[in-house]
């Protein structure tokens, strides 16, 4: 298999998607060893002219020379407990940018091992310096998981992270697709991995009434972190992607 198959070029570059709003996509990662994964960034540029940074992948030299010249960053988001592995790199070449984690992120052992910095957790209450643009619906599961998700209003972009994972079979090895079908992650009907649906599950109502709350959003677009993203029928999709929470 080509080791950039599976993945969405060009790569490690910004691509907008809407106004003020672009996509990086990266990869792959292997999966179980054998699916590679892509990645996804996803950057707002916010009405102060800055950057806010979801989920950063790769750091590349080029590829911050092109953010910087979409405006200056100033915050990186680590939205659930696997989207933080990036951001040690990020955060020696932009040390004046703030991160900000979702809930319980800082107590994980593999962060508290790492040197990576975590300067505010999100927070249900707090009001965060975007909150007029982007507004945040929390996605709680057993063991601690949460995944925080953004839906950026001017834009009409929901931005999701593990949710929704949507690979494409014809990108995939037949391992792959064997793979993806048993974790009920393959398009055009992707969703979250069936283990993570379990742990979500885990917390009841709760999760429930979040995606609920996400379908009545309406989001113009949805963007996540693996596979191809929702373009269009965005809000019919998103329902049938959350139809086992729903």
């Amino acid at each position: 298999m080509p080791p950039k198959q599976n993945t969405y070029p060009p790569l490690d570059r910004p691509k907008q998607i809407a106004e003020n709003v672009w996509i990086v996509d990266s990869g792959p990662l292997m999966a179980m060893g054998i699916i590679p994964l892509p990645v996804r960034m996803t950057i707002v540029r916010l009405a102060d002219g800055s950057l806010w940074v979801h989920s950063p992948t790769q750091f590349f030299a080029m590829l911050h020379r092109q953010m910087d010249a979409l405006g200056r960053i100033s915050h990186f988001v680590a939205p659930n407990s696997a989207h933080w592995t990036f951001l040690e790199e990020w955060q020696g070449r932009v040390p004046d940018a703030a991160t900000w984690a979702a809930p319980g992120l800082k107590d994980r052992t593999q962060v508290k091992r790492s040197s990576v910095r975590l300067d505010h957790e999100l927070d249900r209450d707090a009001k965060t310096p975007w909150a007029d643009e982007i507004e945040q619906i929390f996605v709680d599961g057993g063991g601690g998981f949460c995944e925080v998700c953004f839906f950026h209003r001017p834009s009409g972009t929901l931005i999701l992270t593990d949710l929704v994972q949507n690979m494409e079979p014809s990108k995939l090895s037949l391992p792959g697709r064997i793979l993806g079908r048993i974790a009920g992650v393959t398009a055009p009907e992707g969703r979250a991995p069936v283990y993570l649906r379990g742990v979500i599950k885990q917390k009841g109502e709760a999760p429930r009434n979040a995606a609920r709350r996400l379908v009545a959003l309406a989001p113009e677009r949805v963007v996540f972190a693996h596979g191809a993203w929702f373009e269009q029928d965005a809000t019919a999709r998103l329902t049938t992607s959350l139809d086992w929470l729903l």
